[in-house]
């Protein structure tokens, strides 16, 4: 095995890889199936949820998306969405990362973009104002975003819910669905806006198919990123000679 292709080594500087899709996309079984694959790979990694991801941030969780609170406007639902997201951003993700952790998160700030920018109507520049303060300038080095038809993705978050012991977290998908085709079309418009960013996957396929796709794709990334490290190193030796 090469240096290129060595598993398990410790990334500098970490790598950030989110999962981004409509409800009921299959999006938060396909983070954990990564994570898990790569930790049997030897790499050290982060699991996290958005909204949620720190013991604050599941407190607001709670409020987001309880089916009691539909009167939640736009405005405040945004800055409690961000006001998790920064929590666990200081708290949690960037000390992972200066770790040399890959951080798999379910959700990020493309969310937002989604949902409060695109389905609300705030619009993008407003999301993306208030990531400028909360997030440090984070962004994910590979966002993956499963794709999937709005009425199927709905149909299996109502699925889900009615099967589901706990409190229900059922607030966004209570919505209408034009709500969730403007979700689903604001993702489209991320990946034609960041094609080296954000990835759309196919949804409508079995769970093992959609994995080796997100494997694909990381494994991909983990590459270059190796390339990049190697060739640093190799430079960083000339240099010193």
């Amino acid at each position: 095995m090469s240096t290129t292709e060595r598993t398990g080594a410790p990334l500098a500087g970490g790598l950030f890889i989110t999962f981004e899709g409509p409800d009921g996309s299959g999006k938060s079984t396909q983070a954990r199936l990564l994570a898990e694959r790569l930790r049997r790979e030897g790499y050290p990694v982060l699991e996290s949820v958005e909204p949620g991801g720190t013991p604050i941030g599941q407190q607001i969780r709670r409020i987001l998306l309880d089916p009691a609170n539909q009167e939640l406007r736009a405005i405040p639902e945004l800055l409690l969405m961000f006001a998790a997201r920064a929590q666990n951003v200081e708290q949690s993700i960037l000390p992972a990362l200066a770790e040399g952790k890959i951080v798999v998160s379910d959700r990020f700030t493309d969310s937002s973009i989604a949902y409060q920018g695109a389905a609300r109507g705030l619009g993008w520049d407003t999301v993306l104002a208030v990531d400028r303060i909360a997030c440090h300038g984070l962004s994910p080095d590979l966002t993956l975003c499963i794709d999937i038809e709005t009425e199927t993705g709905l149909s299996r978050a109502h699925s889900r819910n009615r099967s589901s012991a706990g409190p229900s977290e059922a607030r966004f998908d209570e919505h209408a669905a034009e709500f969730h085709h403007k979700v689903r079309e604001a993702y489209h418009e991320l990946a034609r806006r960041e094609p080296e960013r954000v990835r759309l996957i196919d949804g409508h396929r079995g769970e093992n198919e959609v994995a080796q796709s997100v494997w694909n794709e990381v494994r991909e990334l983990i590459g270059r990123r190796r390339r990049q490290e190697n060739s640093q190193a190799a430079n960083s030796r000339s240099a010193d000679r």
